[in-house]
């Protein structure tokens, strides 16, 4: 069959557009890998909007049954499928690819967000999951009483941070600039436990060990000095790629391979295709931007479908 609409992603972004889509009537086909996006990992998430508190479990959870509760025979949701390739055009209408399956519609929304950049340091692919982590939430126990480190320096950094200090016997913080990214509340907070020191103006060239991570070598961008510290464990937090690899020949990307949009109505460059959320060139990344941004684009999309 030909869907009205195909939406790519099922992070906040999508599941909106998904909920938007299912109430408008419009025939709909969603395809994800997995529900809740990135924030799937956060322990506590503080800034949903209408939600004091929540973890990204929940939140998934939360967003996964509002989906299902509107669905019905108006979206068909494909879970576990990951997009490999989307062609064709707003004429003979659009191709949607996954490894064992060809979907086909009129419309295509792009809601896949970011994926997490790789430590790029001599020995970090060797030892990733040898003492080299991306997720406190998961493997944040593991370190209990142990020295830990945390490269980065936005919000993640020192959230992660935050939440290593409950348990860890001490934190350094790593950051390549003198300063931060992260705002100056989380800073402060963190800053002032006892647990914890920082390290600034530090690009990270080598993690150290053999067998397991047992120690990380820097060169201080001031001085030129290089330096080692010991630690048991390291979790990176250096931000996130956009997730759109599969829409590289289809539509515009700028030079950090995030879809360019019409921020008045999320349009790219191809007609038939729009896109919102972290995968996008929106100037802010952020659940709720990710929703607002997919709502707009799917009020975007019924017009533009129902007076075609």
């Amino acid at each position: 069959m030909i869907y009205e609409l195909a939406i790519i992603g099922g992070g906040p972004a999508g599941i909106s557009a998904g909920i938007y889509a299912a109430r408008k009537k419009l025939k709909t086909v969603l395809i994800a890998d997995s529900f809740g996006g990135q924030s799937i990992v956060s322990d506590d998430i503080q800034n949903w909007v209408g939600t004091k508190s929540i973890s990204g479990q929940e939140l998934s959870k939360n967003l996964e049954s509002h989906l299902k509760e509107y669905a019905g025979d108006i979206v068909d949701i494909k879970e576990g499928e990951k997009v490999e390739l989307i062609s064709g055009n707003k004429v003979d209408g659009f191709e949607i690819k996954t490894k064992n399956n060809l979907y086909k519609a009129k419309t295509v929304l792009v809601t896949t967000g970011s994926h997490r950049r790789r430590l790029q340091a001599k020995n970090a692919d060797v030892l990733e999951h040898r003492g080299i982590t991306y997720c406190a939430t998961c493997d944040g126990p593991l370190y209990t009483g142990r020295d830990v480190m945390v490269i980065g320096g936005g919000n993640a950094g020192f959230e992660t941070a935050s939440q290593l200090l409950a348990y860890a016997k001490s934190v350094t913080l790593l950051h390549k600039n003198g300063k931060f990214k992260a705002d100056e509340i989380t800073v402060k907070k963190v800053s002032s436990h006892p647990n914890f020191k920082l390290i600034s103006n530090a690009e990270t060239k080598e993690i150290l060990g053999e067998k397991f991570v047992t120690g990380l070598r820097y060169i201080d961008i001031h001085t030129g000095e290089e330096k080692e510290v010991s630690t048991n464990g390291i979790f990176v937090e250096i931000g996130a790629e956009p997730t759109t690899g599969f829409v590289s020949e289809l539509v515009k990307l700028n030079d950090y391979k995030s879809i360019v949009v019409d921020h008045q109505t999320q349009r790219t460059s191809a007609e038939g295709v729009w896109a919102a959320g972290d995968c996008t060139d929106g100037l802010y990344h952020q659940n709720n931007i990710a929703s607002g941004d997919a709502i707009k684009a799917l009020e975007d999309i019924y017009i533009y479908i129902r007076t075609k």
